[in-house]
């Protein structure tokens, strides 16, 4: 953009863990070179140790004390004065809420009028399995309410944007992507010749939405293959088959050889987003095995680039063919599915389009007023 200056952006992320780190790195690198990029965020025990090297050094990174994955109103209080003064002090001119909790707070505490807000849920709490149908109506009513607020929800797969739909009219959709020049950087200086052989993997926090107690019962029902579990978590105690491995949490490089040295990329998720494990996986040219939930189902297509399951028995079945029979034309769709629809250009372009076409049309109303 040839302007005096460039315009601000700043992301409020309070799950920066796991997928949604890996997303904020590569779209706020992306952007970098237009924008600049401040982030306010929240650390999670999955968060690497070394996150900010992940980062552009011109991104501005600034840590929101009182983020917090609890339901606790003193701490969103507290967090959501953090927010008021860090965007006081950076005087945006974008506003972009990630996740949940970022989602709640900073449409409530931000008009939308002068300065526009969106916000990307990166998979819906109301959308999970696995806890009380009272839960569920409660998580729904605080987005449908957050829903009637002055912002865009900017959905990251087709399945989200439909669910979306349902709270609020304010909506469009930009699907996740990744770092593909990265990512194939990474993989062409790993070396792999020392490492072990594993059948199946997973990757991401032990915890309900991923579901390690399908995990569990389909390594326990194929004792003669080896299962990886690549990350820790809360759910850990669940994983009690003696033929699954739990790397506990690592740094990219040692989770990317982790993964290249796997057949079979697993993923019983509850409920997803979009996930960049899934995707990354994909370019890998790994089979991948999902269930059938809002996220995996809009990038896998059953026996087209993957599969698709619904039960134990379901997941049993199609590993062993996975194993048994060749499934050069099932990666190698998979593989070209991300090259042209998934990765960080469009996606970032997508993004730069829609921060430029609302900061026009705000400035446009203040002009006419």
């Amino acid at each position: 953009m040839d302007v005096a200056h460039k315009p601000r952006l700043l992301y409020f992320v309070e799950a920066m863990g796991g997928g949604v780190f890996t997303y904020i790195v590569d779209l706020a690198n992306s952007l970098v070179d237009d924008y600049d990029v401040y982030i306010g965020y929240a650390i999670r025990k999955q968060t690497p140790e070394d996150y900010k090297d992940y980062f552009d050094k011109r991104v501005h990174l600034i840590k929101i004390e009182n983020f917090s994955r609890s339901t606790s109103l003193i701490k969103a209080y507290k967090a959501a004065k953090e927010m008021k003064k860090v965007a006081k002090d950076v005087q945006p001119d974008v506003i972009h809420l990630h996740s949940s909790i970022a989602g709640t707070i900073g449409r409530l505490i931000f008009n939308g009028k002068k300065v526009p807000v969106f916000y990307t849920p990166h998979g819906y709490s109301f959308l999970m399995q696995g806890i009380s149908s009272k839960k569920q109506r409660a998580y729904k009513l605080i987005e449908k309410i957050c829903g009637k607020r002055n912002a865009t929800t900017i959905a990251c797969s087709p399945g989200e944007y439909q669910a979306t739909l349902e709270l609020t009219k304010n909506a469009t959709e930009v699907d996740n992507g990744i770092n593909i020049d990265d990512l194939q950087a990474l993989m062409d200086s790993t070396d792999i010749s020392d490492g072990e052989h594993y059948d199946v993997f997973t990757l991401g926090r032990i915890s309900m939405q991923k579901n390690p107690k399908v995990f569990n019962e389909v390594a326990l029902k194929l004792p003669n293959l080896k299962f990886l579990w690549i990350g820790d978590g809360e759910l850990r105690s669940e994983l009690t088959a003696p033929n699954i491995t739990i790397t506990g949490w690592v740094d990219r490089n040692q989770a990317l050889k982790y993964a290249m040295q796997s057949d079979v990329f697993m993923l019983a998720s509850l409920w997803e987003g979009l996930p960049m494990s899934l995707l990354e996986a994909m370019y890998m040219k790994k089979v991948c095995i999902v269930s059938d939930v809002i996220g995996n189902r809009d990038v896998i297509y059953n026996k087209t680039n993957g599969f698709i399951c619904k039960s134990v028995d379901e997941f049993v079945n199609t590993i062993k063919l996975g194993k048994s029979s060749s499934m050069e034309n099932i990666v190698k769709n998979a593989g070209n599915d991300i090259a042209t629809k998934y990765n960080t250009k469009a996606m970032a372009q997508k993004y730069s389009t829609i921060y430029t076409t609302t900061m026009m049309e705000i400035a446009n109303d203040k002009y006419t007023d």
